[in-house]
């Protein structure tokens, strides 16, 4: 357990040990692990006060946490989260917020908050996350890390506190991209679908468009430098109706959260922090009719996008529209930066295919994302083309 916590990354529950292999692939790294994941010998406090009085110890290790330990991780301690994971900006009115190590006047995004602070404050090696609507993406790109959402379904999500079934996944951070691709070699197994060493690169305009047009600029000179080394991409339209695709996430992941937390909440009536009070108000409210619509949009835009990618294809976008909101924003404006950053989100959610984003840029002294999507299946090969396109778009100064 790490006690030396300058960002408040760590939850400061009682030190218990943890077993891992003494060698293996990632021998000498060191683990952190998001509170949502089950760690025996800790409880699983999923950032809620009511989950974590009814948690208990646990007796087993989700399998993810496990497969990390037994390639050699050394387990270092479980991270704070957004309540219920159900927020992007990794502040818990119940817990306290972690500070984003690379950024400290902004926010850590969440609600894999305390894992990314881990990683950028250089108290953990690699941590494990989960994202469902962006929260190891989002945060990888205010802490400049490299992140991972995986494709739907790829790593086994057997022990761990649900959000929205259809949406959750478990995904990892990593300051450097050697380090990263590791976790993947353990994590992932043999690609489904494996892309090839020079696939096709497509540049999604109507994605970029999504971004404050200072960011824009910014990733747009990165794919830029990438170009000399990778080629040029084809600019390509990704989404018909953005506006229909945001909705489509939120109406699913709203049914899905309710289902998920909605007796618990009813029964015990917790007093919900901001953003998330309201989130959940939303959740109940989803009616059969809008799950079902946004069911039928989410089929047709997968569909789309598996043509658009075929088994070669690479979509370039931006992670998230700017870097991290500043810590003294408001909940409104919060709210209105987490509704904009999901429509870049919720494109790979909703496929339920990988997407991986790499550090490339800094405005305003702050950390700034890109992000590849492939196809589903192809997440292994997708993390080498992400590390060659990283290298290829770094600033080189004569």
């Amino acid at each position: 357990m790490t006690y030396d916590d300058p960002f408040r990354c760590f939850v400061p529950y009682p030190d218990a040990p943890v077993r891992n292999a003494p060698g293996g692939p990632l021998s000498g790294l060191t683990l952190a692990v998001k509170d949502l994941f089950d760690v025996k010998g800790y409880p699983t406090g999923a950032g809620s006060p009511i989950v974590l009085a009814q948690s208990g110890i646990k007796t087993k290790t989700a399998p993810v946490v496990k497969a990390l330990l037994e390639a050699g991780a050394r387990f270092v301690g479980k991270t704070h989260t957004d309540e219920l994971a159900f927020s992007l900006n990794g502040k818990n009115a119940h817990f306290g917020s972690p500070i984003n190590p690379a950024a400290p006047a902004r926010i850590t995004g969440g609600s894999s908050c305390g894992s990314m602070a881990a990683v950028a404050g250089r108290l953990a090696d690699i941590a494990l996350g989960s994202d469902t609507g962006g929260s190891v993406r989002a945060p990888a790109s205010y802490g400049g890390l490299f992140g991972i959402r995986p494709s739907h379904g790829r790593i086994s999500l057997k022990r761990t506190w649900p959000l929205a079934e259809s949406l959750d996944t478990a995904g990892w951070f990593a300051r450097d991209g050697e380090t990263f691709a590791r976790v993947g070699a353990v994590l992932l197994g043999k690609d489904r679908i494996a892309l090839p060493s020079a696939p096709r690169f497509l540049l999604a305009d109507d994605m970029f468009a999504q971004a404050v047009p200072e960011a824009e600029t910014i990733l747009r000179n990165a794919v830029q430098r990438a170009m000399p080394g990778l080629g040029e991409p084809e600019a390509v339209t990704a989404v018909r109706d953005i506006d229909a695709l945001y909705w489509a996430f939120r109406w699913i992941q709203g049914r899905e959260a309710w289902a998920a937390d909605g007796a618990m909440i009813e029964r015990f009536d917790p007093p919900l922090g901001p953003g998330v009070k309201e989130r959940f108000a939303f959740s109940k409210a989803v009616t059969e009719e809008q799950y079902a619509k946004g069911e039928a949009t989410r089929k047709t835009f997968r569909a789309r996008l598996a043509r658009l990618l075929g088994q070669d294809g690479v979509l370039i976008l931006p992670t998230v529209p700017d870097i991290a909101p500043l810590v003294s924003a408001q909940e409104p404006e919060l709210d209105d930066f987490r509704n904009r950053a999901l429509r870049l989100l919720c494109l790979s959610g909703l496929s339920g295919f990988p997407q991986v984003t790499i550090p490339v840029a800094q405005r305003e002294g702050a950390p700034l994302g890109l992000s590849l999507i492939g196809p589903k299946g192809s997440d292994a090969s997708l993390i080498g083309v992400a590390l060659a396109y990283e290298r290829a778009s770094r600033i080189r100064i004569a």
